[in-house]
């Protein structure tokens, strides 16, 4: 009996309670609404919310600095990295820079989040307006110190320092990459204990997001709770929630259907046509399980065998594609934080929008290859350019179907890239 219980709590999908949660959190805010109890919405039920983003927000450095130095050490030596590995890296920035920029165009021009009634959410905005002001005064701030203050700002004084802020993310991923670099210069053998140090850390990481994940129903309802009593209700949230999904799911279709079969057709021998018809069997594969670690061992078999792409190649490029090559995310994530700077009635400057290009591109490569990891990793973009973390409420409940397809797009752009380095 024991076991049949077991059993069927497994079998119940985590997307399935997140919409649940979600549904839950919109009923109870609801109804908080009708009884007028606001109150307790925001004393018994919002606290859960921050706690969950609090937990994704505590588990994010982590999370990129030990994906990065793992995802570099095992690049096995330098002569590896040089050879190849500078190579898919300089084709996974383009493709991740031409992600977030069809993420960004996409988001930008169809603006889903306007469709929300700024005047019944007016109170909802001026809770923001000290942190934009927040935002300029520090862009005119770093405008003072001159053109190339950026790469002061990128080199750390103190990592521990930096590692206390989410905010200082890119300081922590300069010294990720600094540190797998050198490590990459020292024998096999002496740094074995430290590969093994960051083998076993990256599992026990990878486990607490799990675990924090797993939280995400519960965290969503209160969030959502106190989202639908701080927006009175308002029913345009939801039309501006399916025009933002909408949006998404055609951003990332365009990467698959029409951007990556252009990089096929100019940049490798395959015909484009055969390379859409042995890649369709992966691409179903990453959309069910929307992990792109689970789809590896079918990528790699379907690359080398119908694609061509030697075992050299495909065995070093694919395993690390899986950890920094995310164009489905950064695209997503791009499009993502500007539905929710939009509904939060946060306008973005050129300086704002220029680092979520650029938060998308460098924290999509630490995102997990698991379902859900890019929950995390979203907070960290949206805390670098200051719009609340909370605003990810407004999205959970219909990221799976969404998470389905950017694990596609990821699994594809590890295929091309493959292919063109071959």
């Amino acid at each position: 009996m024991i076991q049949m219980k077991t059993k069927k709590k497994r079998s119940f999908p985590l997307y399935l309670q997140i919409l649940i949660g979600m549904a839950a959190g919109i009923m109870i805010g609801i109804i908080a609404l009708k009884l007028d109890a606001k109150w307790f919405i925001d004393d018994w039920m919002y606290p859960f919310g921050r706690l969950f983003i609090r937990l994704l927000q505590l588990i994010a450095i982590p999370l990129v600095f030990v994906t990065l130095i793992k995802g570099l050490i095992g690049l096995k030596d330098i002569r590896s990295f040089s050879r190849i590995g500078v190579k898919a890296l300089i084709f996974y920035c383009l493709t991740s820079i031409i992600a977030v920029s069809v993420g960004l165009s996409a988001g930008l021009l169809v603006k889903p989040g306007k469709l929300v009634d700024k005047e019944k959410v007016a109170h909802i905005e001026a809770q923001y307006r000290e942190a934009a002001a927040e935002k300029k005064a520090t862009a005119l701030e770093t405008k003072q110190k001159g053109p190339l203050a950026f790469i002061e700002d990128i080199v750390p004084d103190n990592i521990v320092g930096a590692a206390s802020k989410n905010s200082q993310m890119l300081q922590v991923i300069f010294f990720a990459l600094f540190f797998g670099l050198a490590a990459l210069s020292i024998k096999n053998e002496k740094i074995k204990s430290v590969t093994n140090f960051f083998d076993g850390l990256n599992d026990i990481i990878l486990r607490m997001v799990d675990y924090i994940i797993r939280f995400a129903p519960y965290g969503v309802a209160a969030l959502m709770s106190g989202i639908i009593t701080d927006y009175q209700g308002d029913a345009s949230i939801f039309s501006a929630l399916g025009l933002y999904a909408v949006t998404v799911a055609v951003a990332l279709l365009t990467m698959i259907t029409i951007f990556y079969p252009l990089v096929v057709h100019f940049f490798t021998k395959i015909k484009v046509k055969k390379f859409i018809k042995v890649m369709y069997p992966v691409q179903l594969f990453a959309f069910t399980t929307s992990s792109s670690a689970a789809t590896l061992p079918l990528t790699m078999n379907v690359v080398k065998k119908h694609l061509g792409v030697s075992e050299e190649t495909s065995s070093f490029i694919l395993p690390i594609g899986t950890t920094i090559n995310m164009d489905g995310t950064s695209c997503y994530q791009t499009i993502a934080v500007l539905f929710i700077a939009q509904v939060l009635g946060i306008d973005l400057n050129i300086g704002q929008l220029l680092t979520i290009i650029g938060m998308a591109v460098i924290s999509s490569i630490g995102t997990p290859a698991i379902p859900g990891g890019s929950f995390v990793i979203l907070t960290i973009v949206l805390t670098a350019v200051g719009i609340p973390p909370e605003g990810l409420a407004l999205i959970l409940g219909i990221d799976r179907p969404l998470d389905m397809i950017r694990t596609a797009v990821n699994v594809t752009g590890d295929a091309v890239i493959s292919s063109v380095v071959d």
